[in-house]
């Protein structure tokens, strides 16, 4: 099991499951192929294409499969530690108020 406390990208090859745990507050973005996801903490399952993102919360242990014959390349990125709170509440205050700013994201 891989834990998860910062930005990395790593495959998942067609043939084999990842686990992972989630170590702080995190963002899965699928950059290549099909995966699913299944969440300790959720019944449902997730599949996400090139593109779609995931939040993962701290703590949360993650299973990660490619969909089909090929494998698939996932990227976790977390928010910068000193601005991720005031980042989170500005974010949700800002969407309150119908105003859209960034969220504070790094780019992998």
């Amino acid at each position: 099991m891989r834990e998860i406390s910062s930005d990395i990208t790593f495959e998942v090859a067609a043939d084999h499951m990842a686990s992972v745990r989630v170590t702080r507050s995190t963002r899965l973005t699928v950059r290549c192929g099909i995966v699913w996801v299944t969440r300790s903490d959720d019944t449902a399952d997730y599949w996400l294409e090139p593109g779609h993102t995931l939040r993962l919360r701290r703590g949360e242990r993650l299973w990660i499969g490619a969909e089909g014959n090929a494998p698939a390349w996932v990227a976790f990125a977390a928010p910068a530690r000193v601005s991720e709170r005031l980042v989170d509440w500005a974010a949700r205050a800002a969407q309150r108020a119908g105003v859209h700013i960034g969220d504070g994201w790094r780019t992998v």
